[in-house]
């Protein structure tokens, strides 16, 4: 019975950390060089997005240059023009400072929050 049941959880373990990994990085986030900086599970030079996601997961604003916006609009600012502060020393250099990409930045804010779902 106690074999049964490490079996169980061994197998209810494998099956969490596969869907966790289930989600491969974007096409828009290795066209727009994201790759360069993040993977969805793991710390390169910013964070996980996963963790990102758990971050923000309930969050329904985000404060960005001292004001306050709703969540999704926030981090598309902090996304386009950059910044640091929120994940340690290491600056996220701007990705679309002339804001000619917002709908792809959009897509990838909220790819992002939905690793957390």
């Amino acid at each position: 019975m106690k074999s049964i049941l490490v079996s169980m959880t061994v197998a209810a373990g494998l099956m969490v950390a596969g869907s966790a990994m289930a989600a491969e990085m974007p096409e828009l986030a290795k066209k727009n060089n994201c790759v360069a900086c993040h993977a969805i599970d793991h710390k390169v030079v910013g964070p996980a997005w996963m963790d990102v996601a758990k971050k923000y997961k309930g969050a329904k604003s985000y404060t960005f240059k001292g004001k306050e916006y709703p969540l999704v609009e926030g981090l598309m600012m902090k996304v386009s023009q950059g910044g640091s502060g929120n994940w340690g020393s290491a600056a996220m250099v701007p990705n679309d400072p002339a804001g000619k990409k917002q709908d792809q930045i959009k897509e990838l804010v909220e790819f992002v929050l939905g690793l957390a779902k």
